[in-house]
């Protein structure tokens, strides 16, 4: 029997229930690849499924428990080898992509269209830092938003995973970018090319004379009549499906508020659920080996260090990505 070394998540909990293990490969199926991990990225998401809450995502995940034993989903590595009926990847591409679970390993096995190649001027760590957060901010600026040249774009919480993309992706879509962040991320998020930055501990971007086309919310500290008021009467405001709530049902009566809103007015107002998509991850790695887009990392650990990985992003105040070397 082949083994792997990986992080094992038995029950839902705090990071003292993920445990560091050998366990058995994971067996290719018809139309999967197994990949070789050589760097995994923390999001937000994978906080969510660790402590199972909003208690909503069970019903999906697992009632009881997780019903993936090994939690991550971005990752970065090489194609060790190919299942019946694969035609876009063979052994020994170097491959980028979001899978439903099993990142946090040695080896994982998931659907081959799930993959891309990886930005040939990235490195496999720099790599797993992009698929679901730049998908999220393409998704959010481009499909939902409908962003254009020229558009005056503001994005709240431009400092974390999704943000550093999402200044960069809408500069790279010719629009004008505000950014607003915390006090210690100003530098950071001017420096992506943000051409104004909003400290939010000193300024209510709700209450400034400004107007915008688009809005990318990633946050939802702010009420949504505040954030209509300084949109354009055919603005467009997206909020990320990572809002705020409780326990129980998490960010469901934001969306509701925010699809509430968008029955009344001019404004359209909607609510952002990002899918993978292997289309955008080559979209992404045309912008990213152009120059235009790069990964924010802030830190780096080993697989073994996963818990620590998970702690830091859960505390809410990471700038840019957390990866995980394996």
């Amino acid at each position: 029997m082949k083994t792997m070394k990986a992080i094992v998540q038995p029950a839902y909990g705090s990071v003292e229930v993920l445990r560091f293990e050998e366990v058995e490969r994971p067996v290719l199926g018809d139309g999967e690849v197994r990949v070789r991990v050589h760097a995994a990225a923390v999001c937000q998401g994978d906080v969510h499924l660790l402590t199972g809450t909003p208690y909503l995502v069970r019903l999906v995940f697992g009632l009881l428990r997780p019903k993936r034993r090994i939690a991550g989903q971005e990752l970065a590595g090489t194609v060790e080898e190919v299942g019946p009926h694969v035609t876009t990847l063979k052994p020994g591409d170097e491959v980028y992509g979001q899978v439903p679970g099993g990142a946090f390993a040695e080896y994982v096995c998931a659907p081959a269209d799930l993959f891309a190649p990886k930005p040939a001027n990235l490195t496999f760590e720099q790599a797993a830092a992009v698929p679901i957060s730049a998908m999220t901010a393409l998704q959010g600026l481009r499909d939902a938003g409908q962003l254009k040249p020229g558009q005056k774009v503001l994005i709240n919480g431009a400092s974390g995973g999704v943000g550093t993309f999402a200044v960069q992706i809408a500069r790279a879509l010719g629009a004008e970018v505000t950014a607003v962040c915390s006090t210690r991320h100003v530098d950071k998020v001017r420096s992506l090319g943000a051409h104004r930055v909003i400290d939010y501990t000193r300024e209510d971007f709700t209450r400034g004379p400004e107007r915008y086309d688009v809005m990318l919310d990633l946050v939802g500290n702010r009420p949504v009549s505040g954030c209509r008021a300084v949109l354009e009467p055919k603005g467009v405001f997206v909020s990320s499906a990572g809002s705020p709530g409780g326990n129980w049902i998490g960010p469901v009566v934001w969306m509701l508020g925010v699809m509430l809103a968008g029955m009344f007015g001019s404004q359209r107002m909607t609510s952002l659920m990002a899918m993978p998509r292997r289309e955008d991850l080559l979209f992404l790695r045309s912008l990213i080996e152009a120059g235009k887009v790069t990964p924010v990392i802030e830190r780096r650990y080993a697989l073994r260090e996963t818990a620590a990985a998970m702690s830091h992003v859960a505390e809410g105040h990471a700038q840019g990505k957390t990866v995980i070397f394996v």
